[in-house]
């Protein structure tokens, strides 16, 4: 089965509404405007039920097939926010939003899977029930987990759930997955790095806390390289190095260094944050500085199951062609939270030879909507087959 000849016949509406999201980007929670064309668009298809306000701006759809003797229920996820990204691409439907961006895709993903709800509301063709989720926040604000904690999965019965991402680089609309740890846990860090500051011609009278702070920098990277299994995947990196005094000739008081933690495993993640706390208070002890640490666990490890990814995988295979395997990504997602409460598969979909993610000059290819919409309407019609 290639592509749903439905989905070439709605390509230019579901264009027309990806690009209208585009001109019109809005950050973690606060996406209201998209959230409501979201539920409008739900309630024209004539949807069975549409709910706003889940995780705070999520938009649930429910569309119950043309039976329901098989008790199943399907969950399909979106996401919608944007980025804080100044766009570089020159498009006629570029960002009108100074700062904000569509720079991840998430329009393109909120298009494709409003255009899979269209068409399966038009021909409701399985025996069960499938849930649209529009999710807010993906990008550092942790919305799957908000919307799980207002309780998604219960409320609606969800027994599998499944999510997609564009990918530049894969060819377009070709596919690629992975069964297991999939993305990266995504944590981070912020060390207060505290000392005596004077003036910088007297370095004797201070405790200069940027010596230790550079040290430390250092000293961190043996994580990677000297702590954790070689063959394991962890990343340790420093952002921000900020001093409290921005004078040429002052040893400031204090340094804070911000960073991220990405690994694969709970025992990287567990060894992650103990090495930092006991690397930095130790080297700042060292040289006479004081050192308050703070880790945040963020997004947890995205875990495909198995038997949904060779589910997912298989129909890939029909909409394309071919699904190949995918390469560990240590970027993070929050679709990990969702995973964590029902079994399921995140897959990706080719955007092509295009600039790539969180890039100013990024943008979705609308040419793989129609292959996006097909593999959605199909794990619903392959997963409860109607009689």
């Amino acid at each position: 089965m290639p592509v749903k000849n439905r989905f070439a016949e709605l390509q230019t509406e579901i264009t027309a509404w990806r690009r209208d999201l585009h001109e019109h980007p809005e950050i973690l929670f606060d996406t209201h405007r998209t959230a409501g064309l979201v539920a409008e668009r739900l309630r024209a298809f004539g949807c069975d039920e549409v709910v706003e306000g889940i995780g705070r701006t999520g938009v649930v759809g429910v569309i119950k097939g043309r039976a329901q003797g098989s008790g199943r229920v399907i969950g399909l996820r979106a996401d919608m926010d944007a980025l804080p990204i100044l766009e570089e691409t020159g498009l006629d439907y570029a960002s009108k939003t100074p700062g904000a961006m569509h720079a991840c895709g998430h329009d393109g993903h909120t298009a494709m899977l409003l255009g899979a709800a269209k068409y399966l509301a038009e021909t409701r063709n399985f025996d069960g029930t499938a849930v649209v989720i529009f999710q807010p926040a993906e990008e550092g604000g942790g919305g799957g987990r908000e919307m799980c904690e207002d309780g998604l999965m219960a409320r609606w019965g969800i027994q599998e759930i499944y999510g997609m991402h564009n990918w530049p680089g894969v060819p377009l609309g070709q596919f690629a997955i992975r069964p297991g740890p999939f993305f990266a846990a995504t944590d981070v860090f912020e060390v207060k790095i505290t000392g005596r500051g004077g003036h910088a011609a007297k370095p004797h009278e201070t405790v200069d806390p940027t010596v230790a702070a550079a040290q430390i920098v250092t000293a961190l990277q043996t994580i990677a390289s000297r702590n954790a299994d070689p063959v394991s995947q962890i990343v340790v990196s420093v952002t921000s190095f900020e001093t409290s005094s921005k004078a040429f000739n002052v040893i400031p008081q204090s340094v804070t260094l911000r960073g991220t933690v990405r690994t694969l495993s709970p025992e990287n993640r567990d060894l992650a944050e103990t090495r930092i706390a006991e690397i930095c208070t130790g080297m700042a002890t060292a040289l006479r500085t004081e050192a308050k640490v703070e880790y945040t666990r963020n997004y947890p490890v995205m875990v495909n199951h198995d038997e949904q990814t060779d589910f997912a995988a298989e129909v890939a295979r029909a909409v394309s062609g071919d699904c190949a395997e995918a390469p560990l990504v240590m970027g993070g997602e929050d679709f990990a939270f969702m995973l964590e409460e029902r079994p399921g598969a995140y897959i990706l979909v080719g955007n092509g030879d295009t600039a790539p993610v969180h890039h100013p000059a990024y943008n979705f290819n609308d040419d793989a909507i129609p292959a996006g919409c097909s593999w959605w309407a199909e794990i619903v019609e392959r997963r409860m087959p109607a009689a």
